[in-house]
């Protein structure tokens, strides 16, 4: 079997809709709402048609598609600046030290703050794959794709990208950090307020979020103890956004309290070390690459063995037809 990275169209509301419904809930960029996802298809065209040339509120959508059967078997999303529509919430853990020299003591206490300091960062997100495809890479495939989309189209993204992972869920689809925290304050449960976050937008947050901080000893240790962790689903996550360059700097999702990793664009590993190249020729190398070519709309990506030559580099006939091109095309390449 053989898969490619392509753009989303509107023609793909079903198949991703079908595997939002997978999710379990906490995902707030692949809703399992018809309305919502056809509304993010049409602003991903919307974005893909346009010809900006700094980061905007944009929403670029990719599919992972086999290319045997056409079927779309995973999804992922990159957004060109955060905090346009609505201001871009975080809470962020620090310290704060007191100290009484009549007790001879110093406490310090750990403090949850409400932010919007990452406003104006791109974001990478929304990557979901369908249980029956987790193996052979193409989990990894549909995350390091996003970073040869951003190497592609540089000047439409920030100098800041983040990535924020699922905060632990129990199986009854609550979250213990809602409960401890924002729910208090809410009167909804988390299942029904990350709903109407990925519907209508947070305003609903700036209105009732108390914005003075709030002390981290005064929650629940079920609160507590899920601050900055992500879901079990989302450890693998994790470690390749590390491997990318990624760290986690103590900002954490105000609705499930995982946790949001941050890197310097440039610095990025994929976006650092992808190379350009002419494919010089129709055979199958040695080195194992991810591949991609075209622009915007025209995005492609997929696994293939390249041969790195004095000319450019080969490729095999099947990861040439993949992406749709011949000896002469222009490619963006970074090894496996």
């Amino acid at each position: 079997m053989s898969f490619c990275i392509r753009t989303a169209t509107t023609a793909d509301l079903q198949p991703i809709y079908e595997m939002a419904k997978l999710t379990g809930g906490g995902f707030t960029n692949l809703p399992a709402d018809r309305t919502s996802l056809a509304s993010k298809l049409e602003k991903a065209a919307a974005s893909f048609a346009s010809d900006a040339t700094e980061p905007q509120d944009d929403l670029f959508i990719l599919v992972l598609e086999d290319c045997d059967n056409k079927q779309v078997v995973g999804t992922c999303q990159l957004f060109g600046k955060v905090g346009s529509s609505w201001p871009f919430y975080s809470y962020r853990l620090s310290s704060y030290t007191q100290s009484s020299k009549e007790l001879d003591r110093t406490f310090s206490a750990r403090i949850l703050s409400l932010t919007t300091d990452l406003e104006g960062a791109s974001e990478v997100g929304g990557l979901f794959l369908h249980p029956g495809q987790r193996a052979g890479g193409l989990g990894m495939l549909l995350a390091r794709s996003r970073y040869l989309f951003i190497a592609r189209h540089r000047r439409r993204f920030d100098d800041r990208v983040l990535a924020e992972l699922r905060g632990v869920i129990d199986e009854a689809g609550g979250s213990p950090f809602w409960d401890g925290v924002a729910g208090k304050f809410f009167g909804m449960s988390f299942q029904e307020a990350d709903e109407f976050n990925a519907i209508h937008g947070n305003q609903f947050i700036a209105d009732l979020m108390p914005k003075h901080p709030i002390y981290v000893a005064m929650l629940s240790e079920a609160a507590r103890s899920v601050m900055g962790v992500p879901h079990t689903s989302g450890r693998a996550a994790m470690r390749m956004l590390e491997t990318e360059g990624f760290a986690y700097e103590n900002y954490i999702d105000i609705f499930d309290g995982g946790p949001t990793m941050i890197a310097r664009t440039d610095q990025i590993k994929s976006v650092r070390n992808a190379e350009e190249a002419w494919v010089s020729g129709i055979a199958k190398g040695d080195t194992r690459a991810m591949v991609s070519v075209g622009k915007l709309a025209d995005f492609r990506c997929c696994y293939a063995d390249i041969g790195i030559t004095d000319q450019g580099i080969t490729l095999s006939r099947q990861a040439a037809d993949q992406l749709r091109i011949e000896p002469g095309a222009s490619v963006l390449w970074v090894a496996r």
